[in-house]
């Protein structure tokens, strides 16, 4: 019941990224730089470091795909492979690091680093973006990563709490 509720989030999440977070972010900021704010791939690397990587894995392509259709891309995978392989390794780091607010901040930031760096790669080997790597670094990617750790840090308590208790709910075989 309590997976139900990460269904849900992730899905009201999703709503909210293609909606009404592009009107939060104001608009003279746009003029300069390009900010996406990924809150779905947030929530996707905190599944990955807090509950488990192949159900990050999951959450991503799935979630990944839903927007690859509905709102971004023009090529339909490259963020669900982008979501679900970040999640994937943001899971790797699942109980081999002390998992602190420091170390999830920078799980995360790397995570959002290289969700952009896959899409620009892809994109560019297919010839669907032609900006070069610095220009796309400084003014897409660096401005997108930090409005993503401020949503990382806005909920992380909130979201620490919720997959504790998955976690906690979870029945163990004790044979």
């Amino acid at each position: 019941m309590r997976r139900n509720w990460l269904w849900l989030i992730l899905t009201g999440l999703f709503i909210l990224e293609g909606t009404i977070f592009q009107w939060i972010i104001p608009g003279v900021w746009q003029s300069k730089v390009y900010v996406a704010p990924h809150v779905v791939l947030v929530i996707v690397l905190y599944i990955g470091l807090y509950v488990n990587r192949h159900v990050a894995l999951i959450y991503g392509l799935v979630f990944g795909l839903l927007q690859d259709v509905l709102y971004y891309s023009p090529m339909l995978g490259p963020i669900s492979f982008a979501m679900g392989l970040a999640g994937y390794l943001a899971g790797l780091t699942h109980r081999r690091l002390y998992s602190n607010i420091a170390v999830s901040m920078m799980v995360i930031a790397f995570g959002n680093l290289f969700f952009d760096f896959i899409i620009y790669g892809l994109y560019r080997l297919f010839q669907v973006k032609h900006l070069s790597l610095q220009w796309s670094f400084f003014h897409q990617m660096l401005p997108s990563m930090l409005i993503n750790l401020l949503f990382a840090l806005l909920v992380y308590v909130p979201v620490r709490k919720l997959f504790e208790s998955l976690q906690s709910s979870r029945p163990t075989l004790d044979n």
